[in-house]
């Protein structure tokens, strides 16, 4: 049990540690650098009490693997309380399989109060992703538990995690190594909700931080919207989709029946574009674009499309809303409606939260080699030392992350090896081809250029078309103001592609032992 300033809960959370119904466990108790009573609680309990000084939660959990003896190691959030067979069953699932780990459903408990059950009803909170109904894509930290050999063959939890994210990171590391992790339907825990509108937003930038953070180390894991693509099934509860289709879960005896893919397929991307943070960008800036319309008339069509976005964001809340269900459901009908509103309004706040903690994360990153001008560029270098593609491709791509760059790794087809981001809007591609000339000695190719993306170029042409437009009908404040807002945006592209030039050259160049002689187009063309 990892706490920092879990006084509130962590009571709970140990009461319901020393009612399990298992006979051979230990409980570690890492405290990690609490102002409060966490560490007297815990000392009350007699549980073995770990204190350090305030590292974040990643930290605490590899000062709890490395002190725990057990062959499992299980973690359960401080404000969160098991079931009394919740070992048993992650036990009895290990000794049946060989996942790496496996997790369990999480369950808001009743009485929290009626913000607490609104949250329980709001997107955003820990959910597993299911594979089939015994495997999982991800299990979230709250509930689950790996074999401690397997957890130690890949170094712990990523110490950059402070807050959110190291329970994603380290599933796709295990999974990475070729290991499996399993779910157990009845290895339940019940995980208290945020119990105010400012603690679930805080909890949502946090979980938005953790989002950029992932992207940056994980870029294969993102689609080009910058949001992460999950192979299996997401199971929680705050998802309708747009067109208002419930989810239809086959739970059979204890989890046993098909899988539910097999019946219902996932929900289209119309129906989780309002859910996605960027669609706040989207109707921000077409508000401005209709707020301009007071000096220049046609951006008055704008109007037409701001009110679509809103409008959809509004209904996706709405028939979130009107599926929530909460306990001990009271008789008012009043009282029923402010929750359905609270919940609805929680479903429009989550993904301006998401959206803030992803920009705050952004913002801060830069290449650190400085800017290059991005136009295309190719060089060659001769090696007397044979290399492997592969490993010579790493060794570039470790360097670019040691400057800051997210790179992503190209697949079997992409016409490209590797893709250099700096920010959201610019990127650069490298391509490389080795000759072999027998004797370990190669001659390496490398080619880049910069790259932007289809949402970069599309606003920024758009842009560019009603600053012409406004200035050829006259209205020189209107074309002023939109042209200015296109410049920034096309110099920010065009800074960021300059920056992850910087770092593709920095990292070549840095890669090569020999000479390094620029080629020109006809001199490869002709070879």
């Amino acid at each position: 049990v990892c706490s920092c300033n879990g006084s509130r809960t962590i009571r709970d959370c140990l009461e319901g540690l020393r009612k399990l119904e298992y006979p051979n466990f230990e409980v570690i108790v890492v405290n990690d650098g609490s102002t409060d009573r966490t560490a007297a609680i815990a000392e009350e309990h007699g549980f073995r009490l770990i204190s350090t000084e305030n590292r974040g939660l990643s930290n605490a959990r590899n000062t709890g693997m490395e002190a725990a003896t057990g062959e499992i190691i299980a973690y359960i959030d401080d404000d969160a309380y098991p079931d009394p067979h919740w070992l048993a069953y992650l036990a009895a699932t290990f000794l049946s399989t060989t996942h790496a780990g496996v997790g369990g459903p999480n369950i808001a408990p009743p009485g929290n109060g009626p913000i607490a059950d609104c949250v329980a009803n709001a997107p955003g909170g820990p959910v597993h992703v299911l594979l089939s109904d015994e495997e999982a894509e991800h299990i979230p930290g709250c509930n689950m538990a790996f074999r401690k050999a397997c957890l130690e063959a890949i170094g712990g939890f990523d110490p950059q995690y402070r807050v959110a994210g190291d329970d994603v990171d380290v599933c796709w590391r295990l999974r990475e190594r070729g290991w499996t992790l399993g779910f157990s339907p009845a290895a339940m825990v019940w995980h208290h909700r945020r119990n105010s509108i400012r603690a679930y937003w805080k909890q949502q930038i946090g979980y938005g931080r953790a989002e950029a953070m992932l992207e940056q180390k994980w870029p294969e894991k993102y689609n080009g919207g910058g949001h992460i693509v999950w192979a299996g099934r997401i199971y929680g509860k705050a998802l309708a989709s747009l067109l208002g289709r419930e989810g239809r879960i086959y739970h059979g005896a204890w989890g046993s029946a098909p899988f539910q893919p097999m019946y219902q397929p996932a929900s289209g991307l119309l129906g989780r574009i309002p859910l996605m943070p960027e669609w706040y960008l989207v109707s921000g800036a077409l508000a401005g674009l209709s707020v301009l319309s007071i000096l220049w008339k046609p951006l008055l069509l704008i109007l037409g499309m701001l009110i679509f976005a809103v409008g959809a964001s509004v209904v996706q809340g709405s028939l979130g809303a009107a599926q929530a269900s909460f306990a001990g459901s009271p008789r008012s009908r009043i009282t029923r409606l402010k929750l359905h509103v609270l919940t609805a309004f929680l479903h429009l706040l989550q993904p301006l939260a998401r959206l803030r903690g992803r920009l705050d994360v952004t913002v801060q990153r830069r290449c650190t080699p400085g800017i290059a001008l991005p136009w295309p560029r190719m060089f060659s270098t001769w090696s007397q030392h044979w290399k492997a593609p592969d490993e010579r491709l790493q060794s570039i791509k470790a360097a670019l992350e040691a400057d800051g760059a997210t790179v992503l790794a190209g697949g079997d087809y992409d016409r490209w090896d590797l893709e250099v981001r700096s920010g959201m809007l610019g990127a650069v591609r490298i391509l490389m081809a080795v000759e072999e000339h027998g004797a370990g000695r190669q001659l390496v190719r490398f080619r880049s250029w910069p790259k932007c993306t289809l949402r970069t170029l599309v606003p920024i042409l758009l842009g560019a078309a009603l600053t012409t437009y406004a200035t050829y009908d006259h209205a020189w404040l209107a074309a002023s103001i939109l042209g200015g807002v296109t410049l920034a945006s096309a110099l920010r592209m065009l800074r960021e592609c300059a920056g992850a030039m910087a770092a593709t050259l920095h990292a070549l160049q840095g890669s090569v032992s020999t000479r390094v002689t620029a080629l020109s187009e006809i001199e490869l063309e002709g070879e």
